[in-house]
């Protein structure tokens, strides 16, 4: 019986090539997606709140604006916005300041109504105005001095107050001083939290307003 010889020869070993798993990179454009995302949230839920007055009796409402700020917040955490970025004449959207608050709801019983409520920051000039507006001719407005003590962090003293109308003027006495933290900051709008644990969420006006 014929017998057949067959020589074996090894078979190279192929290991199995698994692929990389994709690294997830994290780009400007995604940063940018998520700080609109976390703003346009911040700015819909303050929208119906009449810069603050709504919220006053609103626990539930408060605490969900106060989460949005706190995202903004974590957004820009790694920020400078102590810079030339922050001079600008900033429009009030919402707040917690009780003072403020009381002025803007108590307005009409002095036979007016609050105008824009203002912040207007010279970085260089080491100044900043808290300015109340009574269309047409009336401000209140508190001058104080500045000074940068961090990337976020701004230090003030009042200096001089003055009420004013069309054809006459009341100064006041300084009072206070204090700091504010802008936690988020960018082209459009500011997000502050200050000395006492107030919130303030600001706009860009689309005017300077000048003394």
């Amino acid at each position: 019986m014929a017998t057949c010889h067959c020589l074996l020869l090894p078979v190279p070993f192929k290991p199995a090539i698994i692929p990389p798993k994709p690294i997830s990179k994290i780009t400007c454009s995604s940063i940018t997606t998520q700080s609109q995302s976390a703003k346009q949230h911040l700015l819909t839920l303050i929208s119906d709140q009449h810069r603050g007055l709504k919220t006053q009796n609103d626990p539930i409402k408060r605490s969900s604006i106060i989460q949005a700020i706190d995202a903004m917040a974590d957004l820009g955490k790694d920020t400078v916005t102590t810079d030339d970025s922050l001079s600008a004449t900033w429009r009030l959207l919402w707040t917690t300041e009780k003072e403020q608050l009381f002025i803007i709801e108590k307005a009409p019983l002095f036979g007016t109504q609050a105008g824009d409520v203002l912040q207007v920051i010279d970085v260089e000039k080491r100044t900043l105005n808290n300015v109340i507006t009574f269309p047409p001719d009336g401000v209140f407005f508190v001058r104080s001095s500045i000074e940068v003590s961090s990337s976020q962090r701004v230090n003030f003293r009042f200096t001089s107050a003055v009420l004013r109308g069309k054809n006459w003027e009341i100064p006041l006495p300084p009072f206070g001083q204090g700091w504010f933290e802008s936690l988020y900051i960018d082209e459009e709008i500011r997000v502050v939290k200050d000395i006492r644990g107030d919130y303030l969420v600001v706009d860009k006006a689309p005017y300077a307003w000048k003394e």
